[in-house]
């Protein structure tokens, strides 16, 4: 069996489906992959949170809002001064290039795409990913740490490769899926804050082993 499959299956065994990415539309999905950085998702529900509340989780609000008044809103998510100014920059790449549309966005060729999102401040490939992957359903495989931290731990490959390394990897090894590619990320995910911490809790890890 593939080894990369192998360990997508030992992970789903263990912990089941993750059922991510949290968010009740694209926009939000999106809004949240930009808040997320250097947090944990509790902080940046309370920031959606607050958001919804005032009617803003739109494209159209939120590029209109004041950037004090936008910071203000996401505070819980932390960062927020930085995290305004990256959401506002993301909203006019939205509305000027696609009319506020995610529907559009999405018939973008994606590797298009994804070199213009990587050209938006604040924006980079994790992030970049994650939307396409999670709010935008295109197949493409999201890299984090956790997953860095389990693949260079079992030697799959060099932690200090890079980021397009490590998807090239995954990218080249198995079918673009995005329900895969989708539970997989989430899965390493579960498996870093579970057992494949910064100091390892080897004992009962799914992947002991492989």
């Amino acid at each position: 069996m593939n080894r990369l499959l192998e360990i997508y299956r030992r992970l789903y065994d263990a912990f089941g489906p993750q059922h991510w990415w949290p968010g009740e539309t694209p926009f939000e999905i999106a809004v949240g992959a930009i808040l997320t950085q250097n947090t944990n998702w509790g902080n940046v529900e309370k920031a959606i949170m607050n958001l919804k509340k005032e009617n803003a989780l739109s494209p159209e609000i939120i590029h209109k809002i004041k950037l004090s008044r936008l910071a203000s809103l996401i505070r819980p998510a932390g960062y927020f001064n930085i995290k305004a100014k990256r959401l506002k920059a993301f909203i006019s790449f939205l509305m000027n290039e696609y009319e506020g549309s995610l529907k559009r966005m999405k018939e973008e060729d994606t590797q298009i795409l994804r070199l213009r999102l990587l050209r938006i401040h604040g924006i980079g490939p994790e992030t970049a990913d994650s939307i396409i992957l999670y709010a935008l359903e295109k197949p493409v495989f999201v890299v984090d740490a956790y997953t860095k931290r389990a693949l260079s731990r079992h030697e799959f490959i060099e932690f200090n490769r890079t980021y397009e390394d490590f998807q090239k990897f995954f990218h080249s090894s198995l079918n673009r899926d995005v329900k895969l590619f989708n539970e997989y990320h989430a899965l390493f995910v579960k498996l870093g804050k579970t057992y494949c911490r910064k100091k390892p809790i080897c004992n009962g890890c799914p992947l002991e082993g492989v």
